[in-house]
């Protein structure tokens, strides 16, 4: 009987793969259980051509993330908005561990989402391609990548608690990415939701310009709809049954609304919006001025919609909504905000897509591998088409790859497509050497001709590139040792962790030069104990970690100059050089300043381009080692004063002999250990504070402010991560399980004398 079902269920998909492709519908699978699967699209009247379908109109394409703080309700409401475009059958639900999105095993039993996953579902006229991306500090690298190819995101708060802190990361990373948002007050049917507690955390924290679009009908159990600020309308949801799926709805003119109270609510916030969006935008201040300067409140909604998209697209204000995905309310006007003001992918100007026109330019952004089709690369379409059974060219890795498949991403469950234009998202199969980051284009030539396009644009003397910025990786702040079972095991250990490694840029690997063992860099706990557990389910390892420790930084104390002559003889060459270089402390260290290189200018004049490049090798390789305890160098400037060389010698001689200077000038200038410093959230019942406070105190921590949060106290601090290990366990048990926290690195700080000499101490017995 099993066999059947499975046999059945691979033909409805094969069915169900041929309709979207002829009709538009999107997907149906099994799971192994044999239990149907959710998706599903309902037939339209009229079926649109297959060109349509796979490729509608650029400005009808929205690519959208959904970002937020842990648990503010992402995965719930990009559940909701699957469900009500047509794309799945029945609602999921993350304690359920049934949603599209989380489909990863961790994700379903921790009721977290780890990796971000790509949706592509139609709403009304549009097509919304939505990656869901992680709330945990973690996986920020996720959010990261996902943002960089994006056009507008929609931030999640959890209208109980408005900006947390990890929704003050993804929304300066948005900002570095230029995106446009949309900010969404979910669960405003918890007892403790505060709308206007919510709005005030957002313009204080975020330094956000809010744009109340909506205000709630009724608060915490009594919260039934919304007040529409631009049309005018209001929205209720009346639940008949628990069974609601929120699906229906009723709307009314604000004309028609019986209760006075509310209404005057909502005639004051649309009169503070449209005077709000006048001194934003001068199109519609002059509109008001000159057409209706007698009744402002006259102004036709679709005036007032479009200057709102103005303004948000010009990223001077984000326009707000709420609602309960949860509880099936204020998903749809969501997904009507998301079609009406963020931006189609031709408003995003990018003068670099400009200069390859029509030929195809691409960035991948995410890696991950498949067990029968190999490494599937996630791609963002900026311009031309792409094929599947056709050559690109990687520019970064300077190869040729055959793109053998192409395929439309929804969350695991993938459809393959004939071509996909500009403004998609792909799934590419066959590209094995291509990892995040790298510009993908159709040929060598069409990216010789866009640079020469983009040269002739520029100034002179200057050189313009034509490879897409790729995505800014984070540097890991914990290490522990990794060890298979038995040396039989190493190589598949190994291919594991490249395969790994591949997926998450924020995993590294190195090989410990004096112990031989495998070290495992990560970005937090949980981190690291995903990809154990990983490890041992997908590629069948079990692996021994070692302790975990701390990722330290190491700088300069003081300023100090160091010469150093290499000499040596291979073969019948002679090799000579001798460098002098200083070295000096930056300043700012702690807010992870950079290293820095310059040249005397007597020494820049006789060095050629290639001389400057082995120098430059020299120094990046000294930072990786730093000379106290051999952590990653930050925070030196290196002055480079001289070199000098026999003929014949070789530029690796060059390199080699830099390396030894500046280990020589590091330590004749006086090491610093730098530790990571966290900055910590921690909500907890006002009973139990005191117990939270003393606990902060043993661990070096810094209490920054106390503040009241409906019956709660949030206590915000600094502490070093190093003091962190099993924090989460510790807290449990002083505020019997009535407390939250959060953690985001703050800086990196000097690590006072003592603790620093009690450090270099325990290392040096562990050695």
């Amino acid at each position: 009987m099993t066999m059947r079902l499975r046999g059945i269920g691979t033909y409805s998909m094969m069915i169900w793969g041929r309709h979207l492709l002829k009709h538009g519908i999107q997907t149906c699978s099994f799971r192994a259980s044999c239990q149907m699967k959710r998706y599903y699209s309902f037939l339209p009247d009229n079926v649109k051509s297959l060109r349509m379908v796979a490729n509608p109109d650029i400005s009808k394409i929205r690519n959208i993330g959904i970002m937020a703080h842990i648990d503010a309700g992402k995965t719930t409401t990009t559940e909701r908005m699957l469900y009500y475009s047509g794309f799945t059958r029945s609602l999921g639900d993350v304690d359920d561990g049934d949603t599209v999105t989380d489909f990863m095993v961790q994700e379903r039993e921790r009721g977290i989402t780890i990796q971000s996953a790509t949706v592509t579902f139609d709403w009304k006229t549009h097509r919304i391609n939505l990656i869901d991306t992680p709330g945990h500090v973690d996986f920020t690298l996720e959010v990261e990548r996902a943002l960089r190819v994006l056009d507008g995101a929609v931030a999640v708060f959890d209208a109980s608690a408005g900006v947390e802190a990890q929704t003050l990361t993804v929304w300066r990373q948005a900002e570095k990415h230029h995106v446009p948002c949309i900010c969404f007050l979910n669960k405003m049917d918890k007892p403790s939701a505060n709308f206007s507690f919510s709005i005030e955390s957002i313009r204080q924290k975020l330094k956000a310009n809010p744009l109340l679009l909506q205000i709630p009908v009724g608060v915490g159990r009594n919260f039934t709809g919304v007040i529409d600020l631009v049309s005018n309308q209001q929205m209720i949801w009346k639940a008949a049954s628990r069974e609601d799926d929120g699906r229906g709805f009723e709307t009314k003119p604000l004309s028609q609304v019986e209760n006075p109270g509310l209404v005057q609510e909502a005639e004051e916030a649309r009169a503070a919006l449209i005077e709000q969006v006048a001194d934003l935008d001068d199109e519609f201040a002059e509109l008001l001025l000159t057409d209706f300067s007698d009744d402002f409140d006259a102004i036709p909604s679709v005036k007032l919609q479009e200057a709102v998209r103005r303004v948000t697209l010009a990223q001077k204000a984000v326009p707000v909504l709420c609602g309960s995905s949860l509880k099936n309310k204020g998903v749809q006007p969501l997904l009507d905000a998301i079609t009406a003001y963020l931006p189609a992918p031709d408003e995003r100007h990018n003068d670099l897509v400009r200069w390859y026109k029509d030929d195809l330019c691409a960035l991948a952004f995410k890696v991950v591998h498949d067990k029968q089709r190999g490494p599937l690369v996630f791609l963002r379409i900026y311009s031309g088409t792409m094929k599947p059974q056709t050559a690109v060219h990687n520019i970064n890795r300077n190869t040729v790859e055959r793109l053998s498949r192409l395929l439309v991403p929804f969350a695991d469950q993938h459809v393959e497509i004939s071509s996909l234009t500009a403004g998609n998202i792909a799934l590419a199969v066959g590209l094995k050497q291509t990892v995040t980051g790298d510009t993908i284009v159709s040929s060598k030539a069409s990216a010789a001709a866009a640079a020469r396009r983009a040269n002739q644009d520029q100034e002179l003397g200057t050189k313009a590139s034509v490879i897409l910025s790729g995505v800014e990786v984070p540097e890991p702040v914990f290490f522990c040792s990794i060890e298979p079972p038995t040396m039989a095991k190493q190589a598949d250990l190994e291919h594991a962790l490249n395969c790994l490694q591949r997926e998450d840029p924020s995993l590294k690997v190195r090989v410990d030069p004096d112990s031989g063992q495998t070290i495992l860099c990560g970005m937090g706990e949980l981190h690291i104990e995903i990809l154990h557990d990983r490890i041992r389910r997908e590629y069948g390892i079990e692996t021994h970690l070692g302790p975990l420790q701390v990722a330290y930084r190491e700088t300069v104390l003081n300023q100090a100059s160091a010469t150093e002559t290499l000499e040596r003889t291979l073969g019948e060459r002679r090799h000579v050089v001798t460098v002098t270089l200083e070295v000096s402390p930056v300043d700012e260290v702690s807010s992870g300043g950079a290293c820095g290189l310059t040249f005397d200018e007597e020494a820049e004049r006789q060095m050629s381009a290639e001389m400057k490049g082995a120098v430059d090798n020299g120094v990046q390789s000294s930072y990786f080692q730093g000379p106290l305890l051999g952590y990653p160098v930050q925070g030196v400037s290196t002055a480079i004063q001289s070199v000098s060389l026999e003929p014949g010698t070789s530029l690796a001689m060059v390199s080699a002999c830099v390396s030894r200077c500046m280990l020589k000038a590091m330590r004749q200038a006086g090491g610093q250990i730098l530790e990571p410093v966290m900055s910590l959230e921690v909500t907890v019942w006002e009973a139990h504070l005191s117990s939270v406070l003393g606990d902060l105190a043993q661990r070096r921590g810094a209490v920054r402010d106390i503040q009241s949060r409906h019956d709660n106290k949030l206590v915000l601090a600094t502490v070093p991560l190093a003091e962190m290990m099993g924090y989460s366990t510790v807290l449990r048990t002083l505020s019997s399980g009535n407390a939250t926290f959060s953690l985001q690195l703050d800086s990196y700080e000097a690590m006072n004398p003592q603790h620093q000499r009690s450090l270099v101490q325990r290392l040096a017995g562990l050695a």
